[in-house]
């Protein structure tokens, strides 16, 4: 079943103790397509500008990913410069040109429309909310959202989250929207706002999701080499819901949603292994299962007895 992502493509310009980049290709539509594209057909809506060209274009190229909903409009494209902390978790941002991403207005394919699953990338509110409104054939719609939506839009991003399904945001903004120290608590308030499913995104320390049948928290991987953090979220998101819509239309179970994170938490961890996204541009399906099995690795263990009074005893008594 086809999927839909609405939301930014754009350029970026990273520094991290890593490097330094000047111009590459970013945006949240693309991290997601791109990272979903692994998993089923895409459907990109979004708006460059006149500066975006063929060869930019050629990061969609060759993948499942249907380009048909990229606008072409006069101006230049929506431009971000942020520079990152030594251990890549705090991040300024230097430079923020909405350009023609300022009066986006999603136009939507008969396709489009139709698609099962739906992701509303970070955008104004009620642009999102006029995109669901829109496709009424989709059974799974999820959104994400940021710190300036929170403090400029609060009432209409709750009215949005309201007739969505599932909720990606990270520990920073669940917080925020809720007032709640606690995820586990926090959740809860903004599950009884509609959607069933909220999945808590922390970074190199993983994600947690939360569901009306149980918690599921999944520690970060355990990377040798993190270059840039730049739309790892946005990955997260595409691996999430690429292998949901994947499956469909298989019932989405506890199991299935389980599984969805730690794809999404793969596809997060091969994104910030390099600028922008030129890793998971050269990821392979194979490096993806392999990883995703890592994590299983990572995460099992044996239930073993604890040993009794008399044993520990004995194993430390001289001889």
């Amino acid at each position: 079943m086809s999927l839909l992502v609405v939301g930014s493509v754009a350029f970026d310009a990273i520094e991290s103790p890593y490097g330094k980049v000047d111009r590459i290709i970013g945006g949240a539509a693309t991290y997601f397509a791109v990272a979903a594209s692994f998993f089923t057909h895409v459907n990109l809506v979004g708006v460059v500008g006149d500066d975006f060209t063929k060869e930019d274009e050629a990061i969609f190229r060759g993948r499942k990913i249907d380009t048909l909903g990229l606008e072409r409009t006069a101006g230049k494209c929506f431009f971000w410069a942020g520079k990152y902390s030594q251990h890549l978790n705090e991040r300024e941002t230097l430079v923020t040109e909405l350009n023609v991403f300022a009066d986006f207005q999603p136009k939507l394919s008969k396709a489009s429309r139709e698609a099962g699953t739906v992701f509303l990338a970070n955008i104004q509110p009620d642009l999102q909310r006029e995109v669901r409104e829109q496709c009424r054939a989709a059974s799974f719609v999820g959104l994400d959202s940021m710190n300036y939506w929170i403090e400029t839009a609060r009432d209409s991003l709750f009215e949005t989250i309201s007739v969505v399904d599932a909720l990606l945001l990270n520990d920073t903004e669940v917080r925020m929207l809720t007032g709640e120290s606690s995820l586990a608590r926090a959740s809860k308030e903004l599950r009884k706002q509609g959607p069933g499913v909220v999945v808590c995104k922390e970074g190199e320390y993983g994600a947690a999701l939360f569901t009306g049948e149980s918690v599921f928290s999944l520690p970060g991987y355990p990377l040798e080499a993190a270059v840039d953090p730049t739309g790892a979220g946005d990955a997260f998101a595409g691996g999430f819901f690429g292998y949901l819509a994947a499956r469909a239309p298989e019932p989405l179970t506890d199991s299935a949603l389980r599984c969805a994170t730690v794809y999404g938490s793969v596809m997060g961890s091969f994104n910030v292994e390099g600028f922008g996204t030129e890793r998971i541009q050269r990821l392979t399906s194979s490096e993806i299962t392999a990883r995703f099995h890592e994590f299983k690795r990572l995460t099992h263990f044996e239930p073993l007895p604890v040993a009794g009074p008399s044993r520990e005893v004995s194993a430390v008594a001289p001889g």
